[in-house]
């Protein structure tokens, strides 16, 4: 140690000042190196983009590029031409002979398109012209940057100047649509105002010929057979033709609208239809399968595709609880939640709608998307154990379902399930069942369980409506069949053992305990 205390031999901490690498900018080269980058970038996007040629013109000028002296039109040959197609022309010509004649004819005119390929050309017309190109810009390079967004929308997806079709609809007959007049009456030609509420039809269909997908006027034609098909009345409507294809389109109707929008190459259109009628919506669905399920031709066999539609309805708006309860449409409707409103039920076919003197009947052929073959279908179409078709839908047999006023009442393909557990328990409750009462049972299910029974000597049958009977030994005939029943009928319906009566159980049966003491 040494005379102040610290070890001779001891180790000594190194300082060093720590200061940070750094390099000098010059201010004035960075923002020249700025602005000389943002004109480069403004001349290259002008000179290669889809510019407007009034704001090119000036431009080039500036950068030395020789460009001929602007033409001063007359304001008579200024005019539009929309034309109906793929794209739209725009033309600084007149087309009416007289016009052009009007003017000097030294006068030059200038006709501005889009070619096929997208290229943007200006031409000078006109006796000195000669077809003289004044400017043609090139297309633009297609890419996925968010940048080119603005150019997209305005080049190369759709004409948004201009509608490439629009007119006013073809109203059948006059109508009075005044507030008091629609409040007051309702002879079916006026549309319903007095509740807040409507129908909602979306439409999807696919191989469909791409032509008439592509085509405005056939689909603006379609479009207007359909509302005149559904009673409704069309005020004005409205296409836009996108490139490189497809059109989409927007009808204003009186008692709402409908729109589409298609895709060509896919053969695909997607339609939505809404109305404030109350009218119902749903049997314009035919005419709108018709007027737009133009069928595709199959490229490889010549033949024509089957069009595939799906649909969805709904009831929109607020109506009263009183309304909800006796709509069968209604979104708490079996018929609602198992047929007209999941998309996922991809095949519907309305097989048979019928009003009674009691009710509604509607009897509906559904397939949902996970559907796949049962057995009998393996056997009608020969289907092999690894045989794909047993993973699709499209060859399993439709599921036919019973409706009565909106309510499920039977399925084909689980009638078994539900009458078999129905019957039996109660069947093999008694020793030696003899006479055997039914209420209800129009379908026929439940008497087809009980003549399984040989006991059985009688059966008494009471059903309310009489067409609930006849509509299922015609729609529904496995379900009241009865040939495989030693000693009964091909159809139930027909066994000597029943007596069928068409009056209200409850009242039967009050009835007949009165008057006999017994049922």
């Amino acid at each position: 140690m040494n005379g102040n205390g610290h070890h001779v031999n001891a180790p000594q901490a190194l300082i060093i000042e720590a200061r940070p690498k750094t390099y000098a900018i010059d201010v004035r080269v960075f923002v020249a190196t700025i602005m000389a980058t943002m004109v480069v970038a403004f001349g290259t996007g002008l000179m290669m983009g889809p510019t407007d040629a009034r704001l090119a013109m000036p431009v080039l000028s500036f950068l030395g590029i020789d460009l001929p002296e602007p033409v001063q039109l007359p304001a008579a040959a200024i005019i539009s031409e929309p034309i109906v197609g793929a794209m739209s022309t725009q033309s600084l010509m007149p087309s009416n002979p007289q016009a052009r004649n009007s003017n000097s004819k030294s006068a030059t005119y200038m006709v501005g398109e889009v070619s096929a390929n997208g290229e943007i050309i200006i031409n000078k017309e006109g006796e000195d012209a000669a077809g003289e190109v004044l400017i043609k810009q090139a297309k633009r390079t297609k890419t996925e940057h968010v940048a080119t967004l603005g150019y997209k929308i305005r080049e190369t997806h759709v004409n948004i100047d201009t509608p490439v079709l629009e007119g006013t609809g073809d109203v059948p007959h006059e109508r009075d649509i005044t507030y008091d007049r629609i409040n007051k009456e309702n002879d079916g030609n006026i549309r319903d105002q007095t509740m807040p509420s409507g129908q909602h039809l979306l439409v999807d269909m696919k191989n469909l010929e791409a032509d008439f997908l592509n085509s405005e006027s056939r689909l603006a034609r379609a479009m207007q057979d359909s509302v005149i098909a559904g009673g409704l009345t069309m005020l004005s409507y409205h296409c836009h033709s996108l490139h490189p294809a497809g059109v989409s389109c927007v009808g204003v109707l009186l008692e709402s609208h409908i729109s589409f929008h298609t895709w060509p190459d896919e053969g695909v259109i997607t339609l939505d239809m809404f109305t404030t009628s109350e009218k119902p919506l749903l049997p314009v669905l035919p005419s709108i399968k018709e007027l737009f399920g133009i069928p595709r031709v199959n490229a490889e066999t010549g033949e024509k595709e089957e069009v595939v539609t799906v649909w969805s309805h709904e009831l929109r708006g607020f109506r009263t609880e009183d309304a909800r309860k006796v709509h069968h449409l209604d979104g708490n409707s079996d018929i609602s939640k198992h047929v007209t409103s999941p998309l996922e039920v991809v095949y519907k076919e309305h097989v048979l709608n019928m009003e009674t003197e009691f009710g509604r009947i509607d009897i509906w052929d559904v397939k949902e998307r996970d559907e796949t073959p049962g057995y009998e279908d393996g056997l009608r179409l020969g289907l092999a154990p690894q045989d794909p078709r047993w993973f699709s839908y499209e060859d399993a047999s439709p599921c036919r379902l019973l409706f009565l006023d909106g309510v499920l009442h039977m399925a084909n393909q689980t009638d078994r399930v539900f009458h078999e557990t129905l019957v039996h328990p109660a069947m093999f409750a008694h020793p030696s069942p003899k006479s055997v009462g039914i209420l209800g049972g129009g379908d026929g299910g439940s008497l087809r369980e009980v003549l399984k029974h040989k006991s059985v000597t009688d059966v008494t049958m009471v059903e309310l409506d009489e067409k609930v009977v006849s509509v299922s030994k015609e729609y529904l005939p496995e379900i009241s069949d009865c040939s495989d029943i030693v000693g009964s009928k091909p159809n139930c319906f027909d066994d000597d053992r029943l007596s069928l009566i068409f009056t209200d159980a409850f009242a039967y049966v009050k009835d007949e305990k009165e008057a006999n003491g017994k049922f």
